[in-house]
């Protein structure tokens, strides 16, 4: 059995994510700590291309977008539960929610101009720059348009309003009574907004949901040890690929399973990546790549929201 093992940087609101599920799961860990910004050339020798943060790597296979990561360590792991049997459909879905439309309303208000200047303060000289561009990049060439200041500001109250009345109301002390994935996807923008003081109010200010972010964040992040990158990959240059899903691949119109595709994301961080497509299950895509430092790999990609090319 291979440790899992999370490429993540502290800062990134969706390796918090799932930093908290490997603590809800009680999973030791190991951490490879990544650049915020490009370069990254450890981890894309992995991914093949995928930038996006954070991944998980479990021997040589590879784990791209932490709603995949949160279903491969629910499999790692089942109990206790990420998806709640009799809720699963509406975990799913309000995660998804979550993870888009809310992220989208917490990420203009944590990144107005006067929180980048407190988040930055200590940075030493340039990186607020570096960071700028990086994430124009980031956003270049995808769906993802970025939501306006003032509409952010004039929405936050209906969502936080919304959510404070779904936590007196539950049966429970979390979104649907006990915990679950729809949790930690609603708490990852919320742990944002709280780590600048200037949006620590944005969160505070309701107090059911400030109660809830406490519980939520108290799972806390399960046992790590740092990893070097070299050594995740030399990790995964040693490690045979896991077996693949015994499930029906439903291929696509110009695709098909064996045949040479890019896979990329279609909201940001587009950059394909490509291999031999092996499996196109319900909630996943496995390619296979070589690299000539981390050997043979199976990249796993969701389905929901990224696109497939033959080639």
């Amino acid at each position: 059995m291979h440790e899992p093992v999370l490429h993540h940087y502290p800062s990134s609101p969706f390796a918090e994510k799932v930093r908290l599920i490997l603590g809800f799961k009680q999973l030791s860990w190991r951490s490879v700590i990544v650049p915020r910004v490009m370069p990254k050339p450890d981890l894309l020798a992995l991914t093949g291309g995928y930038r996006r943060t954070p991944v998980l790597q479990i021997g040589a296979d590879v784990y791209c977008d932490s709603a995949l990561i949160a279903r491969r360590l629910e499999a790692e792991k089942v109990f206790p539960t990420l998806f709640p049997e009799e809720q699963a459909f509406n975990v799913a879905g309000l995660a998804a929610w979550a993870d888009e439309f809310f992220f989208l309303h917490a990420a203009a208000l944590a990144f107005q101009p006067e929180a980048v200047a407190q988040r930055f303060a200590q940075s030493p000289p340039g990186e607020l720059k570096a960071f700028v561009e990086d994430r124009a990049a980031l956003f270049s060439g995808g769906t993802f348009e970025r939501l306006p200041l003032e509409q952010a500001r004039q929405q936050w109250p209906t969502l936080m309003a919304r959510l404070q009345r779904q936590l007196e109301h539950a049966d429970g002390d979390y979104l649907f009574g006990e915990p679950s994935l729809a949790d930690f996807a609603v708490a990852h923008p919320l742990w944002l907004l709280r780590a600048m003081p200037l949006t620590t109010a944005l969160v505070d200010a309701w107090p059911a949901v400030a109660a809830w972010l406490d519980r939520v964040l108290g799972f806390g992040h399960g046992s790590s040890s740092g990893l070097s990158a070299a050594d995740a990959i030399d990790i995964a240059r040693a490690a045979i690929p896991a077996s693949l899903p015994n499930e029906p691949s439903i291929e696509g119109g110009d695709w098909h399973v064996g045949q040479r595709v890019a896979v990329a994301a279609t909201d940001y961080g587009v950059e394909p990546l490509e291999g031999e497509l092996l499996h196109a299950g319900f909630e996943e895509l496995i390619l296979r790549r070589e690299d000539p430092r981390a050997g043979v790999l199976h990249v796993h990609l969701p389905r929901l929201g990224f696109r497939v090319v033959g080639r």
